[in-house]
């Protein structure tokens, strides 16, 4: 007997517009699967999977492939996810936006020329070439911006320092007027965005990234309006400055992504003025070390990081690699824990973790989702610790 409030695949497909045939195909590729299956294998879908099928619909239609959307729409559709969704996919659609205007502008531009000098002018072909190859990366760039939303979520709703990290991370900064600042893997431009009303007027900072996409997202956070920012793409082992450029460098969790951290370390160093500061952050083996033993003792295969970052740089060994260049390195600790009451925005930073754990999880979502309900039926309590080295 049918309940109320689900749908037969049938009427789930004529409410939606679309075909039974791909109802049955997402539910075959393990991409919508149905909220229940009766005894008798009728297949009956909820309210809650017309939101998949939008989210499945919309990046079909951007160009992502099957196995791309299967990964990108494992989330509840609890409303916290549904919201974040949103926001993401209004981002995809506008980043698309873009890049095709840009193509539009290329190929006319090309064509102006040829039509006016009669003669293929490479170096615009070349660049229309790359402008048309840039869709290949705008799976990562929606991966990368959801990833990042997923991680800070988690921090935002559950962290016990009610002063937040990133306001306490500009206190370590000693940001003051008159001076220059250079932010090295910026991401959105959260730092600033959670500061707006503590930044001062008389002062230049230059937002940077190796992503175009997240400094892209930075833009449109902080504002092209607001002429004390400038964004640059920037690789930190070859900062674009001269020497003496800056008064503050900034690198918030990002020196362990980098390849040569010495290199990195020499090349802000050169672009510091005397008296200058470089703060940048990390955390040690004890972070966050409770969510993965949650998930090891979910499936012990599974690993959240495919390289233990706080090796690379870490509050264990950061000192090492900063003291060659700078006389006086500071450790300052971020004291502060996480109290977990829900089990989604877990289940969420677990996704976006940068290890195999989609591997072992897109076949066992809802198995895993009820075990890390079940560990959170009481609070779940998660250590952090990080901080930051202020070097001079």
């Amino acid at each position: 007997m049918k309940k109320d409030g689900y749908y037969t695949s049938g009427e789930f497909a004529g409410m939606a517009n679309v075909s039974v045939r791909t109802i049955r195909f997402y539910d075959k590729k393990n991409i919508l699967k149905p909220s229940l299956v009766s005894e008798s294998g009728i297949r009956y879908y909820t309210d809650s999977d017309f939101a998949r099928l939008q989210q499945i619909l919309l990046l079909k239609y951007l160009g992502f492939s099957l196995d791309d959307i299967r990964e990108m729409t494992i989330n509840d559709m609890d409303w916290h996810y549904m919201l974040n969704s949103l926001k993401l996919q209004q981002k995809l659609v506008q980043d698309r936006i873009e890049q095709l205007q840009l193509v539009e502008h290329a190929v006319q531009d090309t064509a102006a020329a040829l039509e006016a000098e009669h003669e293929i002018d490479w170096s615009q072909m070349r660049e229309l070439i790359r402008l048309t190859g840039m869709e290949k990366s705008l799976k990562s760039q929606y991966q990368n911006a959801s990833n990042i939303s997923a991680r800070i979520r988690l921090h935002s709703l559950y962290s016990q320092n009610p002063q937040g990290w990133f306001p306490w991370l500009l206190d370590q900064c000693g940001l003051h007027s008159g001076i220059r600042v250079l932010e090295l893997g910026s991401g959105n431009g959260n730092l600033w965005t959670e500061n707006r009303g503590r930044i001062p007027e008389n002062l230049e900072i230059v937002v940077s990234d190796i992503s175009e996409g997240m400094l892209r997202d930075a833009r449109r956070e902080i504002g092209w309006e607001d002429e004390r920012f400038h964004f640059e793409t920037v690789d930190a082992h070859r900062i674009p400055f001269p020497v003496d450029s800056f008064d503050l460098v900034i690198a918030n969790h990002m020196l362990f992504y980098c390849e040569d951290i010495p290199l990195v370390c020499r090349e802000v160093r050169r672009v510091l003025r005397e008296g200058g500061i470089f703060v940048c952050s990390t955390y040690s083996s004890r972070h966050m070390k409770e969510i993965s033993e949650l998930v090891q003792g979910f499936d012990s295969r599974i690993t959240l990081s495919a390289d233990r970052l706080y090796e690379k740089f870490g509050l264990e060994n950061g000192r090492q690699y900063l003291e060659p260049y700078f006389r006086q390195v500071e450790m300052r600790m971020y004291e502060d824990r996480l109290l977990v009451e829900r089990p989604e925005p877990l289940v969420e930073y677990v996704l976006s973790c940068h290890g195999n754990q989609n591997q072992y999880l897109l076949d066992r979502y809802k198995d895993f989702r009820n075990y890390v309900e079940q560990k959170t039926s009481r609070v779940f309590e998660v250590t952090k610790e990080a901080g930051v080295f202020v070097s001079r």
